[in-house]
């Protein structure tokens, strides 16, 4: 082929000058083939004298083509290779779904946080009830324990040809397994939490499949009455710690009850002393002036000790009724944000005295007052706006955290259909130390 060159593939050996390939050549085995559409034959670049640049020797050579079977064969190859890699994906892609349902989250906060509102698995009245209710629970365990009855195996495996054997086997093992069966139902019990009740009850499931697995040739299992007995123990454990932290909040509500009503009946006591004091002080003056005819001086004092006796009533009244008081709104945007509030109660005689108590080193900003309304009923009041935005609560468990996600507006409108025209509300807060102290906060606040 004259004016033409021969071009090995790669991976070929570079041909010898003057080579010409025989009739029926074809490339051994052992080199690669061809890539597809390979040119083995390429035109030579001229030479400054215009003639052809050849190899010294060369004469017109046959066309060489590419072995075909070779190439097949190799793509069929790469086409084996390939699926054999997509049914290893998929093998492993398999496993790895089964480790994940294996997998029982740990993480108690984690746990907590995905958890909603607790429910009951066993509703009693009091922690003390499901104190009881557990000891008869890990009584019946231990009954089942010594009973032998905890772990169920085949009666008649035979180990070397001896059924005695067998039997004493199985024992041996059926002791090992309810140890390990015990220490994980102990450490499910032990740390349980509020929200962690489902994922001990998963795991201990996840025990009663691992042993039934490990004594498969045996029928070696946890009894199925066994295991509903400790699973019934995580969930009154769980139980018995919520009911104990509720009990708990309440008796410390409770308290905060009990003192702000003694500190309310001692300032009213205090105010009672002060008015008598002053009512007899002012009844003496005035004996005094009508001896001396000051008729004057005298209607004064009178006025002055009608207003005496008006406050004296008051205060009597409030000493007597303990529901009357003030129902209080207040917010504080610099540590909750806007749109939140408390509303409360107090029977403080200077119900702000109260509220400063609130806005006290536990939060970072003093509240600002919205509303103070003095209600003759102000726990009636005050649970009638409870229910009101029962559902707008930031503390959906705890129920004795009084903030909610409310504007003071609506607020505003409620009490007017409640209670009339307010003369008294404060719809924008205040909150003069929060917007001083923003502008000094760092920027990445």
């Amino acid at each position: 082929m004259s004016g033409f060159r021969f071009v090995p593939p790669p991976g070929w050996p570079q041909p010898t000058p003057g080579w010409v390939p025989p009739a029926g050549w074809q490339p051994p085995p052992s080199w690669p083939p061809a890539p597809p559409d390979w040119q083995f034959w390429v035109a030579e670049a001229p030479t400054e004298d215009g003639r052809q640049d050849t190899a010294e020797g060369s004469v017109d050579l046959p066309a060489v083509e590419p072995d075909l079977d070779d190439t097949s064969r190799e793509v069929d190859r790469q086409e084996e290779s390939t699926a054999s890699a997509q049914q290893e994906l998929r093998r492993i892609q398999l496993q790895i779904d089964e480790a994940r349902q294996e997998l029982v989250e740990l993480n108690d906060a984690i746990l907590l946080q995905q958890v909603g509102i607790y429910e009951y698995h066993h509703p009693l009245e009091n922690a003390e009830h499901y104190k009881e209710a557990l000891a008869e629970v890990r009584q019946a365990i231990k009954d089942f324990v010594k009973s032998n009855a905890a772990i169920l195996a085949a009666e008649r495996f035979v180990y070397n040809n001896s059924l005695a054997q067998g039997r004493k086997m199985t024992a041996d093992l059926s002791k090992l397994m309810l140890r390990a069966y015990n220490a994980e139902a102990d450490n499910c019990v032990r740390s349980v939490r509020a929200g962690t009740v489902a994922s001990a009850k998963h795991r201990l499931d996840r025990s009663v499949e691992s042993i039934a697995k490990l004594g498969k040739m045996m029928e070696m299992r946890v009894a199925p009455d066994y295991h509903r007995l400790r699973l019934r123990e995580i969930e009154l454990t769980g139980d018995y710690q919520i009911k104990v932290q509720e009990e708990r909040e309440a008796a410390r509500a409770e308290r905060e009850r009990l003192r702000e009503e003694r500190r309310a009946e001692a300032e009213l006591q205090a105010e009672r002393e002060r008015l008598d004091k002053e009512r007899t002080h002012y009844s003496n003056v005035l004996a005094k002036l009508d001896q001396q005819d000051k008729q004057e001086q005298a209607d004064e004092l009178r006025r002055r000790l009608a207003d005496i006796d008006d406050a004296i009533a008051k205060n009597d009244y409030r000493i007597a009724n303990i529901r009357a008081g003030y129902v209080y709104v207040i917010s504080n945007i610099g540590a909750f944000g806007e749109n939140v509030v408390k509303i409360g109660m107090t029977r403080r005689l200077e119900p702000r005295d109260r509220i400063v108590e609130l806005g006290d080193a536990s939060v970072p900003f003093p509240f600002d007052t919205h509303l103070l309304h003095f209600s003759d009923d102000a726990v009636a009041l005050e649970n009638e706006l409870h229910k009101t935005f029962a559902d707008r609560r930031l503390n959906r468990v705890n129920l004795r955290r009084e903030f909610f996600f409310i504007t003071p507006q609506e607020i505003r409108a409620v009490l007017a259909e409640k209670l009339g025209n307010l003369l008294e509300f404060t719809d924008k807060p205040e909150a003069s130390q929060y917007f001083q102290s923003r502008s000094a906060w760092p920027d990445r606040i």
